[in-house]
C-alpha cells in the first residue's frame, strides 16, 4: 500500500494522469475527424491511410501530453505551493477554476496505477496470442505441393515481392493467414488447396502475398501496441476496426485489379469464411474484417456515402474560409478571381494568344475590359444586351458539374470538356459495363461539327466508378 502510495504521489503518476484525462477528449477530435472523412472517400488506400494517421495522431497526442507533463509536475513537486494542472486549461471564475482543478489534481494521480494494470494485462494477452501463432509456424505443417510453390513464386514476381515467400499446409489453421515480417510464411489450411478450384485458390494467394506486399503484418504489430497502450479509450478500438477493415479492402482491390474478376474471388472468400476462428488476431487472414461487407462492396460497388457530405462540405468552407482570410493581406486580388477565370471558367475556349495577352496585363481595369472584349468578340449580335454564347458557356459549365464529377469537378473529366466545347451530342451509345465487357463505354456522335463534317468520341470506365475517360486515338479539343 506504502508503494501504491508513493507511485500515486510521484511526478510520473501525475504526468500519466492529465495525459489519460486530455486523451479522451483528443481522441474524440481525431474519431470526428476521421468519421467525416471516411463516408466522404472512395478509394480504401485513402481511406486505410486516414485512419492509420488517426491512430498515429492519437498516440503522438498522449505521448506529447505525458513528456510535456513530467518537467511540470517535478516543478511542482520542488514547490509544493504553486497548483499544476495543464498547461493549456482554459481559466473561469477563480473559484469554480480552482474546485474543477483541484479535484482532477486529486483524481489523476490514482488513473496512472490502473492505467499501467490494464496496459501490462492487454500486453500479457497480446503476448500469449503471438506465442500461439509463433507455435503454428512449427507444429502441424507441411510443405505445399510443388506447383502451389512454382504459383507463389510466380505470383510473388508479379507483385514485385522480393522477400522469398513459404507456403504451407497447417492442421491448426482454419483460414488462410500471412505469419512474420521478415520471413514470410502463408498458412493454408489442409484442404484447401485440393477442395477449391485453382482460380480460386490462386486469388486467396493473391490476397495474402498482396498482405505481405504492404507490409501489413508489421503495421499490425505495431496497431495491436497501440491498442495495448491505449486500451481504455473507445475512439481506439473503432479506429483499428477501421484499419482492418480497409487493410481488407485494399488487398481485395489488389486481387480483382490483377484478376479482373469479382465473382470468383468473393466465392473462395465465402468458403473460407466458413472455417474461420477467433483467437488468431496476430495474424493477417483473407477472412478478416466483415466478409458480407467486402463482398457487397466487390460485387455491387459504389460511390462514398452521401450523409456526411454536408458536414465535411462545411468543415471545406470552414478551413478554405479561414485560409482565406489569412491571405487576404499577401494575395492580390488577381491571384484568386482572375486565375479561376482564366484556368476554369475560359480554360478551353481561350486562344494561346488571348491567354498570353491576358497574363501581361497589370491592372483590374484592364483585366476586366479584356473580359468584356473577349465576351463580345463570340457574342452571336454584335451590341446585344444578351450574349447567347456567354449565357450557353456557362450552361455547359454547369451541366458538366452536375453530371460528370467524380474524383474531380465535371468541367475537369473528358466527358465534361467535350461537353463544354461542343455541346450536347446528337446521338449517344451506351454498354454498360458487365463481367464479359469490364469497361463500361459510351460513343458521342456529332453530325454538325463547327467549319464541316462530323465527330465522334469514345469514353471507357475502366475502374467502373464512373469515370470515364478518352479512349486511345481519341484526340479533343486541346485545352
Amino acid at each position: 500500500m506504502r508503494i501504491l502510495e508513493g507511485f500515486v504521489n510521484s511526478p510520473l503518476a501525475g504526468a500519466a494522469g492529465w495525459a489519460l484525462l486530455h486523451s479522451l477528449w483528443q481522441g474524440a477530435m481525431v474519431a470526428a475527424a476521421l468519421a467525416a472523412v471516411l463516408p466522404a472517400v472512395r478509394s480504401a488506400r485513402v481511406r486505410y491511410a486516414s485512419a492509420c494517421l488517426a491512430l498515429l495522431l492519437l498516440l503522438g497526442g498522449f505521448g506529447f501530453t505525458l513528456v510535456r507533463g513530467i518537467p511540470e509536475r517535478l516543478h511542482a513537486a520542488r514547490n509544493p505551493g504553486v497548483p499544476v494542472t495543464a498547461a493549456w486549461r482554459v481559466r473561469s471564475a477563480p473559484d469554480a477554476a480552482h474546485s474543477w482543478d483541484s479535484g482532477l489534481a486529486a483524481v489523476a494521480p490514482w488513473l496512472a496505477p490502473f492505467w499501467m494494470a490494464g496496459v501490462a494485462a492487454f500486453y500479457l494477452r497480446q503476448a500469449a496470442g503471438c506465442m500461439a501463432v509463433r507455435r503454428m509456424r512449427r507444429r502441424g505443417v507441411c510443405a505445399a505441393a510443388e506447383r502451389w510453390q512454382r504459383e507463389v513464386a510466380r505470383l510473388s514476381a508479379r507483385l514485385r515481392l522480393t522477400r522469398p515467400v513459404m507456403l504451407v499446409e497447417s492442421c491448426l489453421a482454419d483460414a488462410p493467414m500471412v505469419l512474420g515480417h521478415f520471413r514470410p510464411l502463408i498458412l493454408i489450411p489442409i484442404g484447401v488447396l485440393a477442395g477449391l478450384p485453382a482460380g480460386q485458390i490462386e486469388a486467396v494467394l493473391l490476397h495474402e502475398l498482396a498482405h505481405i506486399r504492404r507490409h501489413d503484418y508489421l503495421v499490425n504489430a505495431v496497431q495491436r501496441l497501440v491498442e495495448g497502450l491505449l486500451f481504455y479509450h473507445p475512439a481506439v478500438w473503432w479506429i483499428s476496426g477501421a484499419i482492418r477493415s480497409e487493410r481488407e479492402n485494399c488487398c481485395d482491390d489488389a486481387v480483382v485489379a490483377i484478376r479482373g474478376e469479382a465473382r470468383e474471388y468473393a466465392e473462395a472468400l465465402e468458403s473460407l469464411e466458413q472455417n474461420r476462428c477467433s483467437w488468431s488476431e496476430a495474424a493477417v487472414a483473407a477472412t478478416g474484417g466483415s466478409l458480407v461487407k467486402r463482398i457487397h462492396r466487390m460485387l455491387y460497388p459504389r460511390g462514398p456515402h452521401g450523409s456526411w457530405t454536408p458536414l465535411l462540405a462545411a468543415l471545406i468552407l470552414m478551413a478554405s474560409a479561414a485560409v482565406a482570410l489569412a491571405a487576404w493581406q499577401t494575395e492580390a486580388p488577381t491571384q484568386s478571381r482572375y486565375k479561376k477565370w482564366l484556368n476554369e471558367y475560359v480554360a478551353y475556349i481561350i486562344e494561346d494568344a488571348e491567354r498570353a495577352a491576358f497574363e501581361r496585363l497589370s491592372s483590374d481595369a484592364e483585366r476586366d475590359k479584356f473580359v468584356a472584349q473577349f465576351w463580345e468578340r463570340r457574342n452571336p449580335t454584335l451590341g446585344a444586351s444578351t450574349n447567347k454564347f456567354k449565357e450557353e458557356h456557362y450552361r455547359r459549365m454547369a451541366y458538366a458539374n452536375e453530371h460528370f464529377a467524380s474524383a474531380v469537378p465535371g468541367w475537369k473529366t473528358d466527358r465534361g470538356r467535350i461537353y463544354i466545347v461542343y455541346g450536347p451530342p446528337d446521338e449517344i451509345e451506351v454498354y454498360p459495363r458487365t463481367a464479359q465487357n469490364p469497361p463500361g463505354i459510351e460513343i458521342w456522335a456529332y453530325r454538325h461539327v463547327e467549319g464541316g463534317g462530323t465527330r465522334s468520341f469514345t469514353f471507357l470506365d475502366r475502374a467502373g466508378n464512373g469515370d470515364y475517360r478518352l479512349a486511345p486515338g481519341n484526340a479533343g479539343p486541346a485545352r
